[in-house]
């Protein structure tokens, strides 16, 4: 879906500069549209490419319907785990696990962006963003532009390739102490001419599946009763050949329904990065968001409902006029981030069993409340009975001696 190309004002100065129109940047755009106060300011949007693909999968859960509802392709309301010769489902009351498609989500944000004469597009590739006196500047190639506030998803890798994080994690490994991991993935939308998915169950984690001296697991995420996302994904320090997620996908589902022929609808590959090292500082007027703005969660890897979260945030700071603040993981549960990463980091526990004790001894309720950083310190506690006390507590007595020095 295009947008109007339009010939910039290189006087003007615009309220605000969104550089990158992913799912963070199109998602600020659609808040700053739903604020009273900051609907009518001049936008500029920038990205090296304005064509949108279905590049992505967003699964989240929430109680009641969101922002978002309308773009819901699909929702569970039972998802299970497996690992070994344990199989469990659990009902997902009162949260419904649901699905957007990328595609989706950009359409809707650019077909109402379009509508309004204050919001410029423009298709560059941004060298870099710099602060001249009390402004933002962008610059691209033979031009730049200013604004009071600038807000930046970019963060130096392409996300949907793997060539790409690989490149970027080489310089980011090294950099410190904090634990820096990937989660990779390749997902297929793959279609059967028979009934062979149970609809009403989302097999949220399937750790049968090769390892790879990680944490590893599939998705199975049926649409109908003919057709599922079906992903392998991983938690590691590196990336793999493309070639091996195929040959898990392909050996997983041989296995799962031997003999049966389907069709690829779509496939999607990306690895998103879990850590807690900071990519870019805030520096007023220049505000970084989205997984630059440490708004993906560094424990799992989810991103969509913080995302949302960190730009509610924002519009509640710029219409009060607060400082901005882009934080969205609260001490307590960024210091259970931490702990966890450390874990996975040093191999102290696998991936698959963290996991399944969690899942084995909890409601899905409580985990899901836990990971979305809505959990009371009653959950709290359930969840860390669940695990290993002579792993885990060396684990945070590291991360609190880290944070001393």
């Amino acid at each position: 879906m295009g947008v109007p190309k339009v010939r910039l004002d290189n006087s003007k100065t615009y309220d605000f500069i969104i550089a990158g129109a992913g799912c963070a940047g199109l998602s600020l755009l659609h808040h700053l549209m739903q604020s009273p106060s900051n609907c009518n300011k001049q936008i500029l949007v920038i990205d090296q490419s304005l064509q949108k693909s279905n590049d992505r999968t967003w699964c989240f859960w929430e109680k009641e319907n969101g922002l978002f509802q309308n773009l819901v392709h699909h929702s569970w309301e039972t998802i299970s785990i497996h690992h070994h010769g344990f199989t469990k489902a659990l009902k997902t009351s009162p949260f419904t696990y649901k699905m957007i498609q990328g595609l989706d989500y950009y359409q809707h944000i650019i077909s109402l962006a379009k509508q309004r004469s204050t919001i410029t597009w423009l298709e560059k590739s941004i060298k870099s963003i710099s602060k001249i006196g009390e402004l933002g500047q962008v610059n691209w190639e033979g031009g730049s532009a200013k604004a009071s506030m600038v807000f930046s998803s970019i963060i130096g890798f392409n996300m949907n390739d793997l060539k790409s994080a690989e490149t970027f994690s080489s310089t980011k490994k090294s950099n410190a102490l904090l634990p820096f991991l990937w989660q990779h993935f390749k997902g297929r939308v793959v279609k059967y001419e028979q009934v062979v998915f149970d609809k009403q169950i989302a097999k949220l984690m399937d750790f049968n599946v090769p390892q790879h001296d990680a944490t590893a697991f599939m998705y199975v995420l049926p649409l109908n009763e003919k057709e599922a996302l079906v992903e392998y994904t991983l938690f590691s320090e590196s990336v793999l050949p493309l070639e091996s997620y195929d040959k898990v996908l392909d050996t997983y589902l041989e296995k799962l329904f031997p003999q049966l022929t389907y069709t690829i609808v779509h496939e999607e590959v990306g690895a998103i990065p879990m850590t807690q090292q900071t990519y870019q500082q805030n520096e007023a007027p220049i505000y970084y968001i989205g997984a630059v703005g440490n708004a993906v969660k560094p424990s799992t890897g989810y991103a969509f409902k913080f995302i949302q979260q960190q730009c509610s945030n924002i519009i509640v700071q710029l219409e009060t006029s607060a400082p901005i603040n882009t934080n969205v993981h609260n001490t307590r549960h960024r210091f259970y981030d931490a702990v966890l990463l450390e874990v996975l980091n040093n191999k102290k526990m696998t991936g698959a069993e963290i996991f399944t004790r969690i899942f084995k001894k909890n409601k899905a309720e409580t985990v899901f409340k836990f990971l979305s950083n809505t959990s009371n310190i009653f959950d709290d506690i359930n969840i860390m009975r669940s695990l290993p006390t002579g792993i885990f507590l060396p684990a945070a007595l590291q991360i609190l001696l880290r944070r001393q020095h």
